[in-house]
């Protein structure tokens, strides 16, 4: 009779092995990574080094870490006055590391110390950036290069504007780099109370902020085809259908967006009311560009009408393009589920952009990431209205905002309770690293069924 040990050393192994696959699938580790990130940049910010008055509490200091890490710009205290310049450091820290994403920062460094990666972390860094394999060696170089020359130039531009308002070298040169790292990672962090408010007339501000913020919530895909374009390296082809969609798409939303809120706050007087020409239209570009994830205020939100609100929060939810600084549900997740609807409308059988086709696969997964981000969004305004008397609107708009990592705030973020505080860090979370874990897991758990079930649909409509 032979040994049961050989037997029991396979099982055993068998489930450790698979054990071993569940924690490394990227959908758990990237949300690992970035708790270890909010955790760590938690402690540094509560130290007493990196407040001015060398006090801060655990819960100021781990919301202001996970608004950073997650680039949302959703603030509880002021960021010029309350923190020092080593913690504005660890602020500007956190949104580069979150700007790029941890696991693509990590597959950097390891390329770079040792030239090559392991499979996991490559198959991470793909997830994140939805890049193929081949091109993943090349991809991190390339998302330092250009952040880091978008960064240079928009820090250029800046310095040299608040230099010409005055502002002595080192602040002039200090103001323009943090606000050219917010810009591109669509963060929204601002070294002012009223964040860019006081600058929403002033082209030399705006127009290489709003610039930034465009470029930087495109996503690295695009990018990565356009270099290849320009470079002569990409196949002789038609546009992918993920680039057409994510500027055709942000285009559309740009044009609708900056239209809706000139029309509608162009006689308010308490944001573009009491602006000049030029200072309409900045203001108007600002509040259709900066909801789209970036977060900074071009005009009071706590000031503009109903429908100027309805309006952002449209933007908000769609957010930019897929594997950027963006967050939302992304322009693609929408495109696609507004194309599916206008093919079912029409009587086609099938979705298709730019002559392809797009698979079912992608549209389930559209459906699942919109879903998914909607009850998120409804639970958490659901549990905030139970913990606060305050307008639904209100609620709402913040809900919104942290989910979709942008950081607008109609004024009541610092006013809510520490229990608000915590569900507006868990939407920030998710709005981050949701998404990105649920294409993961649903790209990835795939299986092959050899048979298939009888056919009977319920009434719909």
């Amino acid at each position: 009779m032979p040994s049961p040990q050989p037997r029991l050393r396979r099982q055993v192994l068998a489930i450790l092995s698979k054990g071993r696959g569940l924690l490394l699938h990227p959908a758990r580790i990237v949300p690992a990574a970035y708790l270890a990130g909010w955790l760590l940049g938690t402690l540094l910010l509560w130290l007493p080094w990196a407040t001015k008055d060398g006090q801060t509490s655990w819960w100021e200091a781990s919301f202001t870490a996970m608004s950073a890490l997650c680039i949302t710009g959703l603030a509880v205290v002021d960021t010029a006055s309350h923190w020092s310049h080593a913690g504005q450091a660890v602020i500007l820290l956190l949104i580069q590391v979150g700007g790029f994403g941890i696991m693509t920062l990590t597959s950097m460094i390891v390329f770079t110390v040792t030239g090559r990666a392991s499979s996991v972390l490559a198959r991470i860094a793909q997830t994140e950036t939805r890049t193929s394999l081949k091109g993943i060696r090349r991809l991190p170089l390339r998302i330092l290069t250009l952040s880091l020359v978008c960064e240079s130039v928009v820090a250029l531009l800046l310095t040299l504007r608040f230099l010409a308002l005055g502002y002595p070298p080192e602040r002039a040169l200090y103001h323009g780099l943090f606000h050219a790292v917010s810009a591109f990672n669509n963060a929204g962090f601002a070294l002012y109370p009223d964040n860019l408010v006081g600058f929403n007339a002033d082209p030399w501000v705006m127009v290489p902020v709003c610039t930034a913020v465009v470029l930087g919530g495109l996503g690295f895909p695009v990018w990565n085809e356009l270099l290849d374009r320009l470079r002569g390296t990409a196949p002789r082809r038609l546009w992918s259908v993920h680039l057409r969609l994510t500027v055709g798409a942000s285009l559309l939303l740009l044009a609708a967006g900056f239209l809706a809120v000139l029309a509608l706050e162009w006689s308010n007087p308490a944001t573009l009311g009491s602006q000049g020409l030029s200072g309409k239209l900045l203001g108007a570009l600002g509040g259709t560009v900066f909801p789209r994830t970036a977060g900074f205020n071009s005009i009071d939100y706590d000031h503009v009408t109903g429908s100027t609100l309805l309006v952002t929060n449209a933007l908000m939810v769609i957010g930019g393009g897929t594997a950027g600084t963006a967050g939302g549900l992304k322009v693609t997740t929408v495109a696609v589920l507004l194309l599916t609807v206008l093919t079912e409308v029409s009587g086609e059988q099938v979705t298709v952009v730019g002559g392809r086709r797009v698979s079912e696969a992608c549209i389930r997964q559209s459906l699942s990431v919109a879903v998914l981000g909607v009850a998120v969004v409804f639970g958490g305004v659901l549990a905030m209205a139970s913990l606060e008397s305050l307008p639904n609107e209100a609620l709402s708009f913040e809900a919104i905002s942290a989910f979709g990592t942008v950081g607008l705030s109609t004024g009541i973020t610092p006013r809510i309770s520490h229990g608000s505080w915590g569900v507006l860090m868990v939407l920030m979370f998710l709005g981050r690293v949701g998404p990105v874990s649920a294409a993961a897991a649903l790209a990835m758990r795939a299986r092959l069924r050899r048979f298939a079930y009888p056919p009977q649909d319920p009434l719909v409509g």
